[in-house]
This record gives C-alpha cells, sequence and structure tokens, in this order.
C-alpha cells in the first residue's frame, strides 16, 4: 500500500500546485491514498467549505490539521460534515469534529488517521502520547495500518512520540514547522518516521508567508497582516510503502516537486 503524505498546503499557490502535481505523482508512484495538512489552505490561514472542495478534487482523500483549524470560523458549520476533515484527537472532550478516520483506499485497503496536536510551545491540549494510545487500541480492532499526523513546534516532542509508538503504528509524520527535515526512517519496529514532511506552497517566503512582512514584524512587533506570498512554489511530502498483512512499513522517500516545471 502505498501512501502520499502532502506537507501543510498554504494559500492559492499550494492548492493550484496540488492540483496540478497530484496526477502526475499518483500515477508514477502507485499511490493508493492520499493525506494532506490543510490548516493553512484558505489565504493561509484556516480551512473554507470552497477550499476543501477544492482540494478534494484535486484527489486528495483525507485532510489533516492543527491549531490554525479554527482560524476560519466558518468551519465550525461545516467540519462534521466531512469525515475525512480531522482535527487534533487530542482536542477537549466537545470540540466539533473529530480526530480519527477510518478509510478505504483506492485498492480496497483499511487505513486509519489520527491526527494529534502537540503541547511544547503550542496551545493547551490533552496528552497525545496517552490519546494515541485509547485511539490506536481502538482502531487496531479494524486496520493493522495507522497512519499518525504529529502536528506539533518542538522536535523532541515528536521524536518522542515516534520511540513511543514505533511498531505500533505504521507511519508517523510530523507537521507544523513548514520546513522539511532530512531525517526520514524506518524505526526499528516497523514505523516510518519523519519530523516534517514540508511545506506545499511559495519557498520565495518565510514558511510561506511574504517575507517582508514577515521581517517586519520581527524588527518593530508591529501587527500588521500576513499575506501568502506567490513565487518558487513546490510541493513537498513523503511516499510510504506499507505492507497491508504486516502493517509495517517498508520504505520512506521525501518528496520535492516544483510546480511549473
Amino acid at each position: 500500500m502505498k501512501l502520499l503524505f502532502i506537507g501543510d498546503i498554504v494559500g492559492k499557490p499550494g492548492r493550484r500546485a496540488v492540483r496540478d502535481l497530484l496526477p502526475g505523482i499518483i500515477h508514477q508512484h502507485e499511490i493508493d491514498l492520499v493525506v494532506a495538512n490543510v490548516e493553512n489552505a484558505a489565504a493561509g490561514f484556516g480551512v473554507t467549505r470552497t477550499v476543501i472542495e477544492e482540494i478534494h478534487a484535486s484527489q486528495v482523500d483525507v485532510f489533516t490539521t492543527g491549531n490554525h483549524i479554527w482560524d476560519k470560523k466558518e468551519v465550525m458549520e461545516f467540519i462534521d460534515e466531512y469525515e475525512t476533515l480531522l482535527r487534533p484527537a487530542n482536542y477537549p472532550e466537545g470540540t466539533p469534529g473529530k480526530g480519527t478516520v477510518l478509510f478505504s483506499t483506492r485498492n480496497g485497503c483499511r487505513v486509519a488517521v489520527i491526527n494529534l496536536s502537540g503541547r511544547v510551545f503550542m496551545k493547551p491540549a490533552d496528552c497525545p502520547f496517552r490519546v494515541a494510545e485509547v485511539e490506536i487500541d481502538a482502531l487496531k480492532k479494524k486496520t493493522n495500518m495507522i497512519i499518525v499526523d504529529m502536528h506539533a513546534e518542538a522536535t523532541s516532542e515528536k521524536q518522542a512520540l515516534g520511540w513511543f509508538l514505533d511498531g505500533e503504528v505504521s507511519a508517523i509524520i510530523g507537521t507544523h514547522t513548514h520546513v522539511q527535515t532530512a531525517d526520514e526512517k524506518i524505526l526499528p519496529k516497523g514505523t516510518a518516521y519523519i519530523t516534517d514532511v514540508g511545506m506545499t506552497g511559495p519557498f520565495d517566503s518565510v514558511i510561506g508567508i511574504e517575507k517582508e512582512i514577515v521581517v517586519e514584524r520581527f524588527l518593530t512587533y508591529r501587527p500588521n497582516k500576513f499575506d501568502v506570498a506567490r513565487g518558487d512554489v513546490w510541493l513537498q511530502g513523503v511516499v510510504v510503502d506499507i505492507d497491508p498483512k504486516t502493517g509495517k512499513a517498508r520504505a520512506i522517500e521525501r518528496l520535492n516537486v516544483k510546480w511549473g516545471e
């Protein structure tokens, strides 16, 4: 079973890259399931119904998010309507939406996706380690292929979760920082891991935002509106090959594809 996990989609440039590049990537790598982090897909912050429909039409199957999930208030009106639109599973009880989905792939495999949020340098949330244990225990009755999006700031927290869940899940994919790391690996017990999958959007920027605006804020501390940049657009992600019989990962490969070439 081939999984493509697409790094955080930023604004219209990121959505266009997915639209134009994804069909070729699916064909080239024989992808069975596409997961993408979309929390920055609507003008850089949050998601809207229109944006979710657009990305779904580009052949993305499951949508993960993180701390920006509520930035567009309208998401509260429709998040429960989309089975494959996730928010972190370790958000407090009673939060709209859900943090886990069981999905049937193009080739008939049943795969679960869990969305988690870190707690270091992030807003308070329930323990992602303990919540993951509970979710995995329930999901293992239905599938042995489980994908985790760990949306977190601290590298140490992501790595710790990797070791904690090694052998319990098929892959742990880090998101949030928008900078792809070069530490993709198969952990000793068969879990694919990368600290951060990267960003799909404009790289002539500061993590997707117009660089002049961000520099000005650092220089002056003056609040200003963040606008999504436009230039040098790339799609970043990872392709993970999972053995459907064991749920163990066989390979993980970083992906970097320039839009417009």
